[in-house]
């Protein structure tokens, strides 16, 4: 039964959440355009599988995603699993940052693999491969967006670890973005800017949330309000430099392989 009711409480929440944009799309068509949609059928039932979709996708978030998050970082971070993966060589007393490399190991593998699942992220990709003629490739592309964020989470794993104020981090980041900006193909900025976007959405934001509370609260003097949010802005801070960057080397590749053909 209280499945039940949170699925059925899910469900209420998504519809509330949808129909303003079903009245905002059918106020449109039907006061401002002034016309019947030829696949209206479709449309209602597409709607329909939304909104069954988001309540069972929302509930799995609350019933997995979540909860797995948390405890993986609580299971790194515990100091008797520490001590044990350093061989007796520290103690309790003696744990540094150096000593969580599990979490960031664990927070560079869960960064890549949500991000090369992430469904916006391949939508994104085919419509570039399309548009481009083929010349951004759909992997090539998934693949850099993907070792961006996993390491921007890494990154962001070990800030939490050391407690050093966020805001370092995001200013030296920034300032490499618009260096680089003065350097790549004009052609892939705006796609580069795109991505880190892209990233931070329904399946990655969910577990990098739950990762980072999950470490402020295991870490000694850490604070989750303070520590624990801020990953997502690395996911989506280090997307862009990794893309422009594949452009960039793809482009000096090409040059080379002209300069060769010579």
């Amino acid at each position: 039964m209280p499945l039940l009711t949170e699925i059925f409480n899910i469900t209420l929440t998504t519809v509330t959440d949808v129909l303003p944009i079903a009245a905002i799309v059918f106020g449109f068509q039907f006061a401002v355009i002034r016309k019947k949609p030829a696949n209206l059928k479709q449309i209602i039932v597409g709607f329909i599988w939304v909104l069954i979709g988001l309540s069972f996708f929302l509930l799995g978030l609350e019933q997995a995603l979540f909860p797995l998050g948390r405890v993986m970082a609580e299971q790194l971070t515990n100091p008797q699993f520490i001590v044990s993966t350093q061989a007796g060589a520290i103690s309790v007393g003696q744990i540094d940052w150096q000593h969580y490399y599990w979490v960031y190991i664990f927070a560079f593998a869960i960064g890549f693999s949500t991000t090369i699942a992430e469904p916006s992220l391949m939508a994104v990709a085919i419509k570039v491969n399309e548009v481009s003629g083929g010349a951004v490739g759909t992997w090539g592309l998934r693949i850099s967006v993907a070792l961006g964020v996993a390491f921007g989470i890494s990154l962001g794993c070990y800030r939490i670890v050391v407690g050093d104020p966020i805001h370092w981090y995001i200013i030296v980041g920034y300032i490499v973005v618009v260096i680089q900006t003065s350097f790549a193909p004009k052609l892939i900025i705006p796609l580069a800017y795109d991505s880190g976007g892209v990233t931070t959405s329904t399946v990655t934001v969910p577990l990098v949330a739950a990762l980072g509370l999950g470490l402020s609260e295991t870490v000694p003097g850490r604070s989750p309000l303070l520590d624990g949010f801020g990953l997502i802005a690395f996911a989506s801070l280090f997307p862009i430099m990794s893309v422009m960057a594949y452009a960039q080397l793809a482009e000096a590749k090409s040059a080379l392989l002209k300069r060769w053909g010579k």
